[in-house]
C-alpha cells in the first residue's frame, strides 16, 4: 500500500491510498489533484471516505463521480453531496481489502467521523479529518469541549504506531502554541526541530504518530499537571479550584483560538 498526501488549497492534504491498481481518497475537497494522481499512476478510484461536511473536504466529490468505481462512505448525521452510503461509529467498511472501523469523533462538527484500519505488514492508519492535528486539534464549530475532549481521548487510545493522517499542514503553527503552554516539555523541542527541517525541505510533517502526539500534543494531555497549571495561569478567574481535564481543554482551545 502506498499512502500519499496530495496538497490542495493553502494547507489541505487529500489522502490517497493505493495498491498499485486501485486507490481510495479521503476528503477530496478538490478533484484536480486527485485526478492528476490517478492519471499519473494509472489507478482506478475504488472508493471515497468522507469525515465531515465542510467544503474543503467534500467540494471535489461530484467531479470525481465519473471516475469512481466504488462507494462513497460519509457521516450518518451530516449534510453530504448525495448519493453516499451513510456510516457511524461502530460500523465498518472495506476498501482495498482493508477493514476500516468507523469512529464517532464529534467536536469540530456535530457528526464528524474518523476511519481506523490495521494494515498487514505496516503501521495502522487513522484518517481523522479535522479532529486531531499534529500538536493540535480542530476548532469547535458545532460541538462542545466535552465532546471534543472525549473524541481526542478515544483517538489517543489507538495503538502508538498508528499513522495520524490529518487533513491540514498546521503542525508548525500548532507547535508554537504547544511550546507556549508546555515550555518545559523536552519532547516538544525535539519534535519541533524535526518538523521545521521537514518543512524547510518541502516535505510534509504528516502522517504523525499517536505515540508522538501523546507526548507533545497539549490537547491530549489536559490531565497533566503542567498543562493544568498553564491553563490556570492563563485564565485564573474562569477555572474552578480543581479544574477537570475538560475544563483545561476548554481553556486551552479558547486560548489557541486567539493565539498568534
Amino acid at each position: 500500500m502506498t499512502l500519499t498526501p496530495l496538497p490542495a488549497f493553502d494547507d489541505n492534504y487529500l489522502w490517497l491510498l493505493d495498491n498499485g491498481r486501485e486507490a481510495l481518497v479521503v476528503d477530496p475537497g478538490d478533484a484536480a489533484p486527485v485526478a492528476a494522481a490517478l492519471d499519473a499512476r494509472g489507478l482506478t478510484l475504488a472508493g471515497i471516505l468522507l469525515t465531515h461536511h465542510h467544503g474543503d473536504h467534500v467540494g471535489g466529490v461530484n467531479a470525481l463521480r465519473d471516475r469512481l468505481q466504488g462507494p462513497i462512505y460519509a457521516p450518518a448525521r451530516e449534510q453530504m453531496p448525495e448519493p453516499v452510503q451513510r456510516v457511524q461509529g461502530g460500523d465498518a467498511v472495506t476498501l482495498l481489502g482493508l477493514r476500516f472501523s468507523v469512529l464517532d469523533v464529534p467536536g469540530h462538527t456535530a457528526g464528524h467521523i474518523a476511519y481506523f484500519a490495521e494494515v498487514p505488514g505496516a503501521d495502522p492508519l487513522l484518517f481523522c479529518g479535522d479532529t486531531l492535528f499534529s500538536a493540535g486539534c480542530g476548532r469547535l464549530f458545532e460541538g462542545t469541549p466535552t465532546q471534543m475532549h472525549a473524541s481526542l481521548q478515544s483517538l489517543a487510545a489507538l495503538p502508538l504506531q498508528t499513522r495520524v493522517c490529518c487533513a491540514h499542514e498546521y503542525t508548525l503553527s500548532n507547535l508554537r502554541f504547544a511550546r507556549e503552554v508546555d515550555p518545559a516539555n523536552p519532547a516538544l523541542t525535539t519534535y519541533a526541530a524535526w518538523c521545521e527541517a521537514e518543512r524547510a525541505a518541502g516535505r510534509p510533517t504528516l502522517p504523525a504518530r499517536v505515540g508522538t502526539e501523546r507526548q507533545i500534543n497539549p490537547f491530549l494531555r489536559c490531565a497533566e499537571p503542567a498543562l493544568r497549571e498553564s491553563a490556570r495561569r492563563h485564565a485564573p478567574l474562569k477555572l474552578p479550584a480543581v479544574p477537570s481535564p475538560v475544563d483545561v481543554f476548554a481553556t486551552l482551545r479558547e486560548w489557541k483560538n486567539g493565539f498568534r
